[in-house]
């Protein structure tokens, strides 16, 4: 498990009058006292200086320092950050084995842990609708998904990119097994693509700079086609750490709420876009990828009914494709009690879009 960590220790030690007074407060609410650390896990590498990650809230949040600011005037609080080069299936591994309280990931690596027991609850949305791309080399004669058939092709597996890739051959006709698929991660895909080892890869808006740089040709992007072709994420908390510190769990909630509002903003697009640059990725590849569509769109923290669908779509794929040995019940697995504070208390209850199960917009 490749493991990045950052630690940043917060706030100096209050009065002692002020913890007794936070130590009276929290026994009379019946929970336990603030924990002394929080941590937080990244289905990414960070990348850049300063490190950072990409594509969500909790990116920029991380960025700005707001998750660590809200908990500024807490005594002898910590926030932890680990990064996962080993994406979902790495993080899973952290939190089965205890190493975290909260977890950005997507949907496929939290399904297949939660059906396999793991005692976790969506909390947030975030990172949602983001598009898959498919590539290939500049003179290939692959011109579309239809042409994969008995090619071979690098997928991430157990990430949440393999479900709509799974969702994308169906409906062109083909599945896994019509292709030669290469369990590969990011990095691996696009140098397999680029000495030729394989004949297309599936990815992220990283695949757009392959293109710039002359090594590949993007033959597909979800840009251009039906959202359930688009990748989801979330923020989940395990139940452990949520029943025992719910004041701490709604306060990390809320300041990725306030990150998301920001975010949300179009005046603020570039300059989200600049955090992101850091990460790799130049200005101009995120500008394609976001080109027509509002930032409201892809920060949206509700887990409306559009999102939900994915979710159970996903619970009922992962167990058709024999990623999961069991199916479960999505609505219990949302939590939505945090959420729904924060939108209240920000008074954004209605700021954010409402999507319909079909991707439309609620009333449209």
């Amino acid at each position: 498990m490749d493991i990045q960590r950052r630690n940043i220790v917060i706030g100096a030690a209050a009065a002692a009058g002020l913890g007794l007074a936070a130590g009276r407060a929290s026994a009379q609410a019946g929970t336990a006292a603030a924990p002394s650390v929080i941590r937080l896990g990244v289905a990414q590498p960070a990348i850049g200086n300063p490190p950072g990650f990409y594509g969500s809230s909790i990116s920029i949040a991380h960025a700005k320092g707001w998750i660590e600011e809200e908990f500024a005037k807490d005594a002898n609080t910590k926030v932890e950050w680990f990064f996962f080069k080993g994406a979902g299936p790495a993080v899973n591994e952290a939190l089965t084995t205890g190493q975290l309280d909260f977890a950005f990931q997507g949907d496929l690596p939290a399904i297949i842990a939660k059906s396999a027991g793991l005692k976790t609850k969506l909390v947030l949305a975030t990172g949602i609708r983001s598009n898959i791309y498919l590539a290939a080399p500049p003179d290939s004669p692959i011109q579309s998904v239809k042409d994969l058939r008995g090619k071979r092709v690098a997928i991430f597996k157990g990430t949440n990119a393999q479900l709509p890739i799974n969702r994308l051959l169906e409906a062109n006709g083909l599945s896994e097994r019509d292709l030669r698929v290469l369990n590969l991660d990011t990095a691996a895909g696009k140098a397999a693509l680029a000495t030729r080892d394989i004949d297309a890869v599936f990815g992220g808006l990283d695949l757009i700079t392959l293109r710039e740089k002359g090594t590949a040709k993007i033959v597909y992007s979800s840009k251009n086609d039906s959202p359930i072709f688009t990748r989801q994420s979330h923020v989940l908390v395990t139940e452990a750490f949520a029943a025992k510190h719910p004041e701490t769990t709604g306060r990390v909630v809320k300041a990725i709420v306030k990150t998301a509002r920001w975010a949300s903003d179009d005046r603020n697009r570039d300059e989200v876009f600049r955090i992101w640059a850091r990460t790799g990725f130049p200005l101009p590849v995120w500008q394609e990828d976001y080109a027509g569509e509002p930032l409201r769109v892809r920060f949206n923290p509700q887990f409306d009914p559009f999102l939900v669908a994915r979710y159970k779509d996903a619970v009922e794929q992962a167990y058709k494709f024999r990623l999961t040995r069991a199916k479960f019940d999505v609505d219990p697995w949302i939590d939505r009690r945090f959420l729904n504070a924060a939108l209240k208390d920000l008074q954004l209850e209605t700021y954010w879009p409402v999507y319909q199960a079909s991707g439309r917009i609620d009333g449209a």
